[in-house]
C-alpha cells in the first residue's frame, strides 16, 4: 500500500501512504532519540516570497520529501503565493525555486477569511516515484492579470479566478510536457449542466495518484457562491482531463450548491484495490428525506452531500460510485453546517484492525463531534439501522467538533487517536467482541488539551521499522506547544506520557508533521519551514535493546551483560537507570572512564518486575566525546514482561461518561475487563450501586433482550470467566427517563481481585442561543432579530465605535453546552464594520448552560471627501450554535457613516452642495466654465463652494490644490475616487482634484447644488448637435472678414446649442463660437467659408456634451438647412453579409440555409455604407460603433481557447473602439472584448463563429456609450479594403432573438390578479398552473433561469424566446418548454400565484410549486419535442442515424462549436467546404469530415460503452440544438450523422437496440 519512492524514508503523498491513516514506520524515528534532549530544531528556513508586500509565505499544502536521481533527499514546498521551493532535507537550504502564477486574493471572498490574504497552492500534491514529477493545483487569475498589478483595493474580480493543474519536474522545477492544464470551463461528466468555475471553487484535499491517473478534490470558499464538490482526474502523462465528477449530480438546477470535498486538507484515500474513499460536506439538494427514506448503500443518490463515499476507479480513469454512508441526521447536519467531511476518511491497516464480521474498517469524524467507525465493505447507506438509525460498526460522541484526521497505530493490538477541539486527544483501543464485530473502547487521553480554536493538526504516528515499543504519536497544534510527541501506548491508568514538545510560531492549521530520514518538517503561516532531528551521532554502540523475557512478579531474572563499543574517542562519566525500580544494574567500571575508538566495556542488568505487563526502562550512559557532533548521552533500552501465574483483574477505562440531549438516541460505550494473569479468572460476583463504589448494592433488572438494567443504564451481560491475558468487553447504553445527572458504580469481585467501573450520565435539554448586542452607549443589550441588524448608530469620518456581541446559553440549568459549529466573522474584509479578531466566538467555542461569551465588533469610518452624503455600512457574521430552533443565522450589523459637511447647509445640517465625484479634466478643455480664483495658500472646498453658490452656479470644482472653478455643465467622464489625490492648499485634510492614480491625467473634485442637480453623473457623448427644432446643422465656417452672422449676439456661461436656438428663434440662421458666444442672422456673410466640421471643437460652456464652435470657427444652423457633403466624414466601405438561408426551415433566431448556387470560399457579396463616428446622442445605452478609421464592424464572435486573434494584444483602462483600431493598424482584423481588451490578427479561425450581436454587450472602459465586445465575445472589425478570407466562408451568422418585441418591464405592463388577457410580446397569459408530482417540472426545455434581483415576465420571455411556453415561479425562477407536462394542470385559483417578481414588485411571478404560465401562438416557436428537421433532408444532405462517437479517434475530425448551433448552420458550413459527412453532437458541436474514422474500434472505456461507429437507438440522440431547440443535435458521445448526396454506401451501419453494446 505504501507508495514507493526512490528512498525508503521519503514522503511523497499526504500522510505517507494512500490509506491516509498517517502511520509511518519508515523514517528511522527512534523514540529514544526523539524523546531526548538531542532531538530538536535543526533549521528554520525563511521562504522569501511576499507578493506585493501583502504577507509572508503561508504553507497550507503539506511539504513532500523525495530523493532524486542524485541520491540526495530534498523537501518540496508549495505556498499560497504560488511559489514552489526545493530545499536540502538536511540543512534546509533553498536549492531551487519558481513562481507558477500570481496568487488569488482573499479580498474577493467577502467574509471568508479561512486562508488570508492570498490563496494559491493550498492542496497537498503528490510525487510520482516512477518519473519524479510533482503534481499540484494552483489558484490564480486569468492571463491578463498575471502582471500582478492589483491588490485588495482593486482586485481583478472573483470570476476571473482560474485553477491550473501542474506537473513539475522535481530535479529542476520545470513544467512537464503537456502541462499545465487549465481546469476552468470543464463540463462535469455526470452533470453536463454544470461547469467548473475556478473563482468559486477551492482545492484543499491532498491529491491521489493511482496508476496513470492523478485525482484532485474541490470544495468551496466557506460554502459561498455557486459551487459543487468535485473530483477532477487527469492522465499523468498527457494531461488530458479523464474525469470531472460533480457531487451535485443533478437533476436539481445547476445553482444548487454543496457536497464540497475539503476534509481539512486531508487526502483522497485509496485501498490499493480499485476503490477511492472520500467524505463530503453539507449541501442543499437534500434528495433524501429526514425520515422514512432508507436507502441502501449500493444505490447512492446523485447528490452526495454529508456522505462517506466509495468510488470505483475505472480503467479509463472515470469514477463509479459503488457505496456510500450518510448519517441518519443528515438533514439536521446540513441545517447546522456540521460537515461530516471536516476530516478525511482513513483506512485502518487491515492486518491489525480486522474482525471476522468487519474485515476492513474506516474512521471519520465530523463537525458534530461524532466519530464513525465504518465497514468499508458495507458502508451502511442512509438510515438502514434499527429505528432508522445508522447501520455502521459504531459511533462515539466527542465533546466538540473535530477537524483533525485520526492518528492510527497498528502496534500494541491497535489504537486510534481522535483530537477534539478544546479537549484532549482521546485514545481508543481496538478489539473484537464475542460475535466477531469490531469494538473501539476509549481507554485514555492526552495530558494536554488541544487548542481552544480550530486548527489542531491531523494525527500522525511513527515507529522504528514496525518494532513494538517504538511507537510515537505526533500532534501539531495552533496554540500551546505547537508540536507534541507522546508515547502512544497508554499506561494502565492516567493519560499518555508526553515525551517531547516544541513551540513553533505560526504553525498552519490542520497541518501534519512530514518525515524524511530521521527528520520531521513543519510548515507555518509566517514564512518559515522548520526542520527537526537529532543533530548528533551516538558515540557508543551498545546493541540496544536488551530483552529479559517474562519473569514472575516478585522474582528476579538472571543477569544480562550489556556491552558497549566506543565509536570515537569518548569519556564515560555516568551510567544510571532512570524511571523504574524494576531494573537494576551492577558491575559498572570505575568512572570516569576514557575510551579510544573501538575500545569496549560491559556492565550487568537484572529485571525484577513489581507488576504484570510490558515494562521497560533506559540505562543512560553520559559521555563526552573528543570529536564534535556526537551526543552527550547514549540510551540503552531494557525490556521485560512481568508475569503472574495468578489471575489479575483490571478494568480499562475505569470511567465512562455520557453527555446527551434527553430524548435523543444515546451511543453505546464500552470498557474492557482484563485478566492480566496467566490463569483463568473467575468472577464471584459483579455488583451494582447507585450510590458509591462501596455500595449499597442493588439487584439489576433483566430486559427482554437479556441485558441488565440498573438505574438509567443498560449493560450487556459478560462472561463469568476471562481467559489468561485476555479481555471481555462490557457495553453500556444510557437510557435516561428524565433530564438530569445519573450514575452507576460497578465492582467486580473475582479470584484475581476486585476492580471498579464508574459510569456517569448527563441528560440535558436542548441549548438555546440568546444573541444580543450592546446599545450604542454600551449600557444595555439589544436582543437579536433575524429581520433587524444590530446597529452601531452614526459614526463620523475618522472615528470608530466598538461594541460587543454576546451569545448566552439560555436553555435552562439542564441545557447541554452550546457549540459554535459555524462562525464566519467579518474579520479582515473590506468595509467599515468588522470583528476585532478571529478568535472570540470562533468555531469550536463551547458555552455552558447560563453562561455567556462575547466578541468585539467595530464600526470605523475612514477619512473621506467633504459633503459626501451619509452612507451605510453593513456586515454579516454567519453563525450556527447547535440551537435546534435557531439554526444557521446571518447576523447582520449596520452602521451609518457621516462625512464633514461644509458650505451652505440645509436645515438638517447636510450640505447643499453635495460631492458628486472625481472627474477627468481637459476632456477636451476645461470641464467647468469659470475660474473664480486660484490661491496657493488658502483654497478649500468650502471656500470654493461658497464662491460658486454666491454666483448662482450649479457646479463647483477644485483642482490642482489651488484652483476654484464654477460652471453649469456636468463634466463628461467620472473616474475613480483615487484619481483625485491633491490636498487643498488651505486645508490638507481636504481633497482638491488630482493628477490621476497613475499621475498622468488631470482631475477635478466636483460638487453640485442638490436643489438644481438631478444626480445623473453620465453625460451623453460630446458631438456636434445635428438639429434643434426646425434648425439643422449646415457646417463649420471659418471667419476671415467679419462675423459669419451679425444681426444679433449674446454671450453666456450657460451657453448650449438649445440656448442659442431659442435666442435666435426669429432668424433664419444662428451660430455658436468660442464655447459661450451666440450669433443670429438672416443671411450668411459670403466671406465665411465652410471647413471640416472637426474644427468646431470647443465644448459649450453650458454642456460638455455639445460643441459650440471654436476660435474664429462658427458652428452654423439654418431653418430646414441641409448639411453639405464636405462637412461629413461618412465613407463608403464594405461589411460581410454571410447570410446562408434555406426554404426548408423556419428558424426563430437565425437565417441560415444552403446557398442555391455554388459559392466558392470568400466570394460572398460584401456591401455596406458606414460612418466613422461615435453613436448619436439619441441612443439610450451603449451601442455598436459601425466603423473606426479604415475598419468596419462585421459582427460578434465567440472567443476560443488561445484567442481568436493572437498576433498582438493589449488591455488598458482607456479602451475605445478607435483606440483598438489605431493599435491594430496594419492588421486585417481587430476585436474588442470585456470592455478593455484589444486583439489583432490577419484571419478569423474556423473555430470562432458569429453569435448574436446582443452577446457583445459590455461598454468600453473609456467610452460607456460604445460597446467593446462581451464576456468571451469579440466585437470584430475588418479592414474595409480587404476581401473576406477563405476561413471566414465557413462561418455562419445568426440574427439575434426577437427580444425587441418585449417591452422593458414597468409597473404599467400588467397587474395581477388577472382580469382579461395580458401579453408579453407574442405571449399570452394562461393562468396559474401547478408543477407536476414527484418533482416533475411542467416546463423543462432548457435549464431554468434564476435571477434573485431582476426577474420579470419580460426577462423570462426573452430567455425562452425559442419556445411556445414560459412560466415564472417562486418570484425569481424562469422555466421554458414546448408545452406543459401532462401532469401539470391549472391551479384551482389564479390567486395561488401571488409572489412578486424580484425585478418588479408590481408584477407577480408564480409561487411555490405554482407557475404564472404564458403561451405564444407564433408558429416559429418550438411547440413540439425536438426532431430531425425537414423529414431528414436538408439541402444536399440526408439524415442517416444516431451513431456512437467515442473519442480516440472521433468519427469526424473537424470541430465547430457554437451556442447558436442548429442543423442548418452545421450543414451550411459542411456544404461550403464540400464535406462528405456532417454530424451534430452535445447540442452545440458540429463535426465535419470526408472519412468516417475509427469505425468498429473498441471504445476508450474498455468496452463498457460499446463499439465506436455503431448506429444506436435514436432515443440516445435526444439533445436539442442550442440555437434551434426544435431540432436534434445528438447527445453525449452520440452523433446525429448526415451524409452529402451522392455518397457511397455507409460501412455496416446497423441499428442495435437493447443489446450489450448499449449498456
Amino acid at each position: 500500500m505504501h507508495v514507493s519512492a526512490l528512498s525508503g524514508t521519503d514522503t511523497i503523498t499526504w500522510g505517507g501512504d494512500n490509506t491516509r491513516a498517517g502511520y509511518q514506520a519508515n523514517h528511522n524515528m527512534d523514540p529514544k532519540v526523539v524523546g531526548s534532549a538531542d532531538f530538536g530544531q535543526i533549521f528554520r528556513t525563511l521562504l522569501p516570497g511576499n507578493f506585493n508586500g501583502l504577507a509572508a509565505e503561508q504553507i497550507f499544502s503539506q511539504p513532500l520529501v523525495y530523493t532524486g536521481a542524485d541520491r540526495v533527499q530534498y523537501v518540496y514546498v508549495a505556498t499560497t503565493q504560488n511559489n514552489i521551493y526545493k530545499l536540502d532535507a538536511k540543512t534546509g537550504a533553498i536549492v531551487k525555486s519558481r513562481n507558477l502564477h500570481v496568487p488569488f486574493l482573499q479580498a474577493e471572498l467577502e467574509s471568508c477569511v479561512d486562508i488570508n490574504p492570498l490563496i494559491g497552492v493550498t492542496a497537498t500534491g503528490v510525487i510520482d516515484p516512477d518519473t519524479g514529477i510533482w503534481y499540484l493545483t494552483a489558484k490564480t487569475y486569468a492571463d491578463q492579470f498575471q502582471d500582478g498589478k492589483f491588490g485588495p483595493q482593486n482586485p481583478p474580480g472573483r470570476l476571473n479566478g482560474r485553477y491550473w493543474q501542474h506537473a513539475i519536474h522535481t530535479e529542476d522545477l520545470s513544467e512537464a510536457q503537456n502541462w499545465p492544464v487549465l481546469v476552468d470551463g470543464t463540463i462535469f461528466r455526470n452533470n453536463p449542466n454544470r461547469m467548473f468555475i475556478g473563482g468559486n471553487q477551492h482545492s484543499r484535499p491532498g491529491a491521489l495518484l493511482v496508476g496513470n491517473y492523478v485525482f484532485t478534490g474541490y470544495a468551496s470558499h466557506c460554502v459561498q457562491y455557486n459551487y459543487t464538490g468535485a473530483i477532477i482526474g487527469f492522465h499523468k502523462a498527457t494531461g488530458k482531463i479523464v474525469e470531472a465528477f460533480a457531487m451535485q449530480g443533478g437533476p436539481e438546477a445547476n445553482t444548487v450548491r454543496g457536497g464540497g470535498i475539503w476534509m481539512s486538507g486531508g487526502g483522497l484515500a485509496y485501498d490499493g484495490k480499485g476503490s477511492m474513499y472520500f467524505v463530503t460536506g453539507n449541501g442543499y439538494a437534500s434528495q433524501l428525506k429526514a425520515t422514512g427514506n432508507s436507502v441502501l448503500g449500493r444505490f447512492p443518490p446523485t447528490s452526495l452531500e454529508e456522505a462517506a463515499v466509495n468510488a470505483k476507479i475505472n480503467d479509463d480513469g472515470t469514477l463509479t460510485i459503488v457505496d456510500f454512508f450518510m448519517p441518519w441526521e443528515k438533514t439536521q447536519l446540513d441545517g447546522a453546517d456540521k460537515d461530516l467531511g471536516s476530516s478525511p476518511l482513513e483506512i485502518l491497516p487491515s492486518d491489525v484492525f480486522s474482525c471476522p464480521n468487519h474485515r476492513r474498517i474506516g474512521v471519520v469524524t465530523g463537525k458534530s463531534g461524532k466519530t464513525y467507525w465504518l465497514d468499508l465493505d458495507n458502508m451502511g447507506g442512509y438510515q438502514n439501522g434499527p429505528n432508522k438509525l445508522d447501520a455502521i460498526i459504531g459511533t462515539f460522541q466527542n465533546e466538540n467538533s473535530v477537524y483533525a484526521g485520526a492518528a492510527v497505530l497498528p502496534l500494541g493490538g491497535g489504537y486510534v487517536y481522535i483530537s477534539v477541539t478544546q479537549y484532549q486527544t482521546h485514545v481508543f483501543k481496538f478489539s473484537c467482541d464475542m460475535s466477531g464485530k469490531a469494538l473501539f473502547t476509549k481507554v485514555s487521553d492526552s495530558p494536554d488539551k488541544n487548542a481552544n480554536i480550530l486548527g489542531t493538526g491531523h494525527g500522525t504516528t511513527t515507529s522504528l521499522n514496525g518494532q513494538e515499543g517504538t511507537g510515537l504519536l505526533w500532534v501539531s497544534d495552533v496554540q500551546g506547544s505547537n508540536l507534541r510527541i507522546y508515547d502512544p501506548i497508554p499506561p494502565s491508568s492516567g493519560p499518555l506520557k508526553l515525551l517531547n514538545s516544541f513551540v513553533i510560531p505560526g504553525v498552519t492549521k490542520f497541518t501534519r508533521p512530514v518525515f524524511g530520514n530521521g527528520r520531521a518538517y513543519i510548515g507555518t503561516t509566517q514564512g518559515y519551514l522548520y526542520g527537526f532531528g537529532s543533530p548528533a551521532n551516538l558515540p557508543l554502540n551498545c546493541s540496544s535493546p536488551y530483552t529479559f523475557g517474562s519473569v514472575e512478579v516478585g522474582n528476579a531474572s538472571a543477569p544480562v551483560t550489556v556491552g558497549c563499543i566506543a565509536l570515537t574517542a569518548t569519556s564515560v562519566t555516568l551510567v544510571e537507570v532512570s524511571g523504574t525500580k524494576d531494573f537494576n544494574i551492577s558491575n559498572v567500571p570505575t568512572l570516569p572512564m576514557s575510551l579510544k575508538a573501538e575500545q569496549s566495556f560491559t556492565f550487568s542488568a537484572i529485571f525484577s518486575p513489581s507488576h504484570v505487563g510490558s515494562l521497560s526502562t533506559d540505562v543512560t550512559i553520559h559521555a563526552v566525546s573528543a570529536t564534535p557532533g556526537y551526543s552527550s548521552s547514549v540510551p540503552v533500552v531494557l525490556k521485560g514482561t512481568g508475569d503472574s501465574m495468578k489471575p489479575i483483574l483490571a478494568i480499562v477505562p475505569n470511567i465512562n461518561s455520557f453527555n446527551i440531549i434527553f430524548g435523543q438516541p444515546s451511543p453505546t460505550q464500552s470498557s474492557l475487563l482484563w485478566n492480566l494473569g496467566n490463569s483463568l479468572l473467575t468472577f464471584t460476583n459483579i455488583s451494582f450501586s447507585l450510590t458509591s463504589e462501596q455500595g449499597p448494592w442493588v439487584t439489576p433488572n433483566s430486559t427482554d433482550d437479556g441485558n441488565l438494567q440498573v438505574g438509567q443504564f443498560e449493560f450487556l451481560s459478560v462472561r463469568t470467566t476471562i481467559q489468561p491475558k485476555s479481555s471481555e468487553p462490557i457495553s453500556i447504553t444510557y437510557k435516561p427517563n428524565a433530564p438530569g445527572n445519573h450514575a452507576v458504580y460497578i465492582r467486580g469481585f473475582s479470584d484475581g481481585g476486585t476492580a471498579v467501573l464508574d459510569v456517569f450520565g448527563a441528560a440535558g435539554t436542548y441549548p438555546k442561543a440568546v444573541i444580543g448586542f450592546q446599545t450604542i452607549d454600551g449600557s444595555a443589550w439589544v436582543s437579536y432579530s433575524n429581520t433587524t441588524p444590530f446597529n452601531f448608530g452614526t459614526v463620523y469620518e475618522a472615528q470608530s465605535r466598538s461594541l460587543q456581541m454576546r451569545i448566552t446559553n439560555g436553555g435552562g440549568p439542564n441545557a447541554v453546552p452550546l457549540s459554535v459549529t459555524v462562525s464566519k466573522p467579518p474579520y479582515g474584509i473590506p468595509g467599515i464594520i468588522g470583528a476585532a479578531n478571529n478568535i472570540d466566538l470562533a468555531e469550536g467555542t463551547i458555552i455552558l448552560a447560563n453562561q455567556s461569551q462575547t466578541a468585539v465588533l467595530y464600526c470605523a469610518v475612514p477619512k473621506s471627501q467633504v459633503n459626501l452624503p451619509f452612507y451605510n455600512g453593513s456586515a454579516v457574521w454567519v453563525l450556527n450554535t447547535g440551537d435546534p430552533n435557531l439554526g444557521k443565522q446571518e447576523v447582520g450589523f449596520f452602521c451609518q457613516a457621516a462625512a464633514e459637511q461644509v458650505g451652505p447647509l440645509f436645515p438638517n445640517g447636510t450640505a447643499r452642495y453635495g460631492y458628486v465625484g472625481c472627474f477627468k479634466e481637459n476632456n477636451p478643455g476645461r470641464q467647468l466654465g469659470t475660474n473664480v480664483y486660484s490661491d496657493t495658500a488658502n483654497n478649500t472646498n468650502d471656500r470654493c463652494i461658497a464662491a460658486c453658490f454666491q454666483q448662482g452656479y450649479v457646479f463647483a470644482g477644485t483642482q490642482y490644490s489651488q484652483e476654484c472653478w464654477c460652471g453649469q455643465a456636468l463634466p463628461v467622464q467620472r473616474d475613480n475616487e483615487r484619481d483625485c489625490n491633491f490636498g487643498c492648499t488651505g486645508n490638507r485634510n481636504q481633497i482638491c482634484g488630482g493628477d490621476g492614480h497613475l499621475h498622468d491625467t488631470a482631475h477635478i473634485s466636483l460638487f453640485a447644488d442638490l436643489t438644481k442637480f438631478n444626480g445623473n453623473t453620465t453625460s451623453p457623448p460630446l458631438q456636434i448637435t445635428p438639429s434643434v427644432g426646425a434648425y439643422n446643422f449646415i457646417g463649420c465656417f471659418a471667419e476671415s472678414a467679419g462675423r459669419a452672422l451679425g444681426d444679433n449676439s449674446t454671450t453666456s456661461n450657460v451657453m448650449t446649442v438649445e440656448v442659442c436656438a431659442a435666442f435666435c428663434s426669429a432668424y433664419t440662421y444662428f451660430g455658436l463660437e468660442f464655447s459661450a458666444e451666440c450669433y443670429c442672422g438672416a443671411k450668411l456673410n459670403p466671406a465665411a467659408t465652410i471647413t471640416n466640421s472637426s474644427q468646431c471643437n470647443m465644448p459649450c460652456k453650458g454642456s460638455n456634451s455639445e460643441f459650440c464652435g471654436a476660435g474664429n470657427r462658427m458652428q452654423i444652423y439654418q431653418v430646414n438647412g441641409v448639411s453639405p457633403i464636405s462637412s461629413s466624414s461618412s465613407t463608403s466601405s464594405t461589411l460581410p453579409n454571410i447570410s446562408i438561408s434555406s426554404t426548408t426551415s423556419n428558424m426563430p433566431n437565425s437565417s441560415l440555409s444552403t446557398p442555391s448556387t455554388s459559392v466558392s470560399p470568400g466570394s460572398f457579396p460584401l456591401t455596406s455604407t458606414t460612418s466613422d463616428s461615435v453613436p448619436t446622442s439619441s441612443a439610450t445605452g451603449p451601442v455598436v460603433v459601425p466603423s473606426a478609421g479604415e475598419y468596419n464592424y462585421i459582427g460578434c464572435y465567440n472567443e476560443i481557447s488561445g484567442g481568436a486573434f493572437s498576433a498582438k494584444s493589449i488591455a488598458i483602462s482607456t479602451m475605445t473602439v478607435k483606440v483598438c483600431a489605431t493599435y491594430c493598424s496594419g492588421y486585417m482584423y481587430f476585436g474588442v472584448e470585456n470592455g478593455q481588451e484589444c486583439y489583432c490578427g490577419n484571419a478569423i479561425p474556423v473555430m470562432s463563429l458569429p453569435v448574436t450581436d446582443n452577446q457583445c454587450n459590455i461598454p468600453c472602459a473609456d467610452h460607456v456609450l460604445e460597446i467593446c465586445g462581451g464576456s468571451n465575445r469579440l466585437g470584430v472589425y475588418q479592414l474595409a479594403s480587404t476581401p473576406l478570407p477563405a476561413t471566414t466562408a465557413l462561418n455562419v451568422t445568426t440574427s439575434p432573438p426577437p427580444s425587441s418585441s418585449f417591452s422593458t418591464p414597468t409597473s404599467s405592463l400588467f397587474s395581477l390578479p388577472l382580469s382579461g388577457i395580458q401579453t408579453v410580446g407574442s405571449y399570452i397569459y394562461q393562468g396559474c398552473w401547478t408543477e407536476g408530482p414527484n418533482g416533475v417540472r411542467a416546463l423543462s426545455g432548457i435549464p431554468a433561469l434564476v435571477n434573485t434581483t431582476s426577474m420579470t415576465p419580460s426577462l423570462c420571455a426573452q430567455y425562452c424566446y425559442q419556445f411556445s411556453y414560459f412560466g415564472l415561479e417562486y418570484s425569481q425562477e424562469c422555466f421554458c418548454g414546448p408545452y406543459p407536462s401532462v401532469n401539470s394542470t391549472r391551479a384551482p385559483k389564479d390567486s395561488d400565484c401571488n409572489m412578486r417578481c424580484t425585478g418588479d414588485k408590481s408584477l407577480l411571478c408564480g409561487a411555490g410549486n405554482r407557475l404564472s404560465l404564458y403561451k405564444s401562438n407564433d408558429p416559429s416557436k418550438v411547440s413540439t419535442d425536438p426532431g430531425i428537421p425537414a423529414n431528414g433532408g436538408v439541402g444536399n444532405y440526408s439524415y442517416q442515424a444516431c451513431m456512437r462517437d467515442l473519442a480516440n479517434p472521433r468519427l469526424l475530425p473537424v470541430l465547430l462549436a457554437s451556442d447558436d448551433m442548429s442543423v442548418e448552420a452545421c450543414l451550411a458550413v459542411a456544404e461550403a467546404g464540400r464535406y462528405a459527412y456532417a454530424g451534430l453532437e452535445f447540442g452545440r458541436e458540429c463535426w465535419l469530415g470526408n472519412v468516417l474514422q475509427g469505425m468498429g474500434t473498441v471504445g476508450s472505456s474498455g468496452g463498457s460503452d460499446g463499439t465506436n461507429g455503431v448506429a444506436v437507438s435514436e432515443a440516445e440522440c435526444r439533445q436539442s440544438c442550442l440555437g434551434a431547440r426544435g431540432e436534434l443535435c445528438g447527445g453525449p458521445s452520440r452523433l446525429n450523422l448526415w451524409v452529402r448526396n451522392p455518397v457511397g454506401e455507409l460501412p455496416n451501419i446497423k441499428v442495435h437496440v437493447g443489446d450489450k453494446d448499449d449498456s
